[in-house]
């Protein structure tokens, strides 16, 4: 069989990368043509493009979304903004994947390939690394964070179940207490409500924690604000509120992507903090995800105790730094 590699640009690349998503090994909005073309022209900062497409014949079988600066090249992307990086490799092709792009980049003038963000059932962890260095590659890997999650089972009662009794207890208690002193409701916001409802988001973020506040500048709500209207197009948004007596106190951003909602960011005033509105809301966003058959409830990166006390499990996230020789 005939592999090569071909240098690509988003426009000639976007059918074949989105038709190649779903039948790869791993499905992230982060890894979508949407989220990366955003990135790209809003932050890329004078970095170039090096977007690799790698064909049996004429058939993609995956992509290696690289950018390079000076001499180093590395994923598209940066680990403020994105909780995943990874290949975009067709299922059954990733020993072809990986040994073509190894040979290709020996090829190539380059001195240091950093990999960040692989969460540990990528292939890219599992199998990528034997292949790289028999082919003369060095590489380091180190655990760079995790990303915590729940598999979701088909009822609220079998998820509350799943909890140890002391957290089941704390969740429940929270409840009544909101129940009981609140009037109260949560919803989602789409479509024309969208633009009025992220100025409230930021508002809630911000207020929520001071590395919140000084983490979202005007380029990252720039930012935000572009990411959120393509992904509100393409159906995999869920922006959360919850409303205390007519006042939003709490919201939280949400992708509805590839079987899994995936917590993206939160924020609540913490004037309401004694109702634990924050931890409520996103408890009542897992509550919808499993009510609409969603498999998998990702918190995503960092070691919060709250996403514990919730019932997640850590996914290991892991960073590859590879040289020539």
């Amino acid at each position: 069989m005939t592999y090569h590699v071909t240098e690509e640009d988003f426009e000639s690349l976007w059918s074949e990368w989105s038709d190649l998503l779903p039948n790869g090994n791993f499905e992230t909005l982060f890894l979508t043509p949407t989220w990366q073309s955003v990135w790209w022209q809003e932050l890329s900062d004078g970095a170039d493009l090096a977007l690799l497409g790698i064909r049996q014949n004429n058939r993609l079988i995956g992509i290696a979304p690289f950018m390079r600066r000076e001499e180093t090249l590395s994923f598209l992307g940066d680990t403020d903004l994105w909780d995943y990086h990874d290949f975009i490799v067709a299922r059954g092709n990733e020993s072809a994947f990986y040994s073509t792009l190894v040979e290709y980049l020996k090829t190539q003038k380059w001195n240091r390939l950093e990999l960040a963000s692989i969460p540990e059932y990528s292939p890219t962890f599992t199998h990528f690394p034997d292949i790289a260095r028999k082919q003369g590659l060095t590489m380091e890997i180190i655990e760079e964070d995790v990303s915590p999650g729940v598999l979701l089972p088909e009822t609220w009662d079998a998820y509350l179940g799943m909890l140890s009794k002391k957290d089941r207890h704390e969740l429940r208690r929270k409840l009544r207490r909101l129940d009981s002193q609140a009037d109260h409701k949560s919803y989602t916001v789409s479509g024309t409500s969208l633009s009025g409802a992220l100025d409230d988001f930021f508002k809630l973020m911000r207020a929520s924690r001071q590395d919140k506040e000084i983490f979202l500048d005007l380029e990252r709500e720039g930012f935000f604000r572009r990411m959120v209207d393509d992904v509100a197009k393409v159906g995999a948004l869920k922006l959360f509120f919850m409303e205390i007596a007519g006042e939003r106190v709490a919201s939280a951003l949400c992708f509805n992507y590839g079987n899994s909602l995936s917590l993206y960011n939160s924020g609540y005033n913490p004037v309401y903090s004694a109702l634990s509105v924050g931890l409520l809301l996103n408890a009542l966003c897992l509550k919808e995800a499993i009510e609409d058959g969603v498999r998998y409830f990702d918190f995503m990166r960092g070691a919060e105790a709250y996403k514990y006390h919730l019932g997640a499990r850590d996914v290991q996230l892991h960073h590859m730094v590879i040289h020539p020789h």
